[in-house]
């Protein structure tokens, strides 16, 4: 029961995102509810409260938030992360997004191959930001990284 059931992303003071934003966002939720791993620790000799999670996502005061209740609503968990370390990370995959977009209209499959596979690997240098970021507060597996990942990319958009 380690696992994310319900995923809230608090996007409100945002701008409307662009269709492929918007694609990307549905897919990363749809994705991460059907299949995500993510385990709390015990804390101060504490068991974790037991999951599912609700998780809601946001940006507040210039730091990503990761709120973390139980299926009851009882508080599970609460993290706060500094933006810096994905700022770098998140530009490049905007970028790298871009070209595929612009590449998926126009380029012969090669092109869109090879741009594909840059922009996966930047996905999963996120993945990877996020999973250092969370060390010693929550356990994701790869994939979870990757769909959060995703959210974390949607809610720079326009920050």
């Amino acid at each position: 029961m380690s696992r994310i059931s319900n995923i809230t992303l608090d996007d409100s003071a945002l701008p409307p995102p662009t269709p492929e934003i918007e694609q990307e966002r549905r897919v990363a939720m749809f994705d991460l509810l059907e299949d995500n791993s993510l385990v709390l620790p015990a804390r101060d000799d504490r068991p974790a409260p037991d999951g599912p999670y609700h998780l809601d996502l946001s940006i507040r005061d210039k730091r990503l938030v990761f709120d973390l209740n139980t299926e009851g609503g009882e508080k599970a968990a609460e993290f706060h992360l500094s933006l810096g370390p994905f700022r770098q990370v998140v530009k490049d995959y905007f970028q790298i997004c871009a070209s595929y977009f612009d590449a998926v209209k126009k380029m012969p499959p090669s092109q869109i191959e090879a741009i594909d596979m840059a922009r996966r690997g930047i996905h999963n240098e996120g993945a990877r930001i996020l999973q250092e970021r969370l060390e010693g507060k929550a356990e994701l597996d790869s994939d979870t990284a990757r769909r959060l990942f995703t959210l974390i990319c949607v809610l720079h958009f326009g920050g």
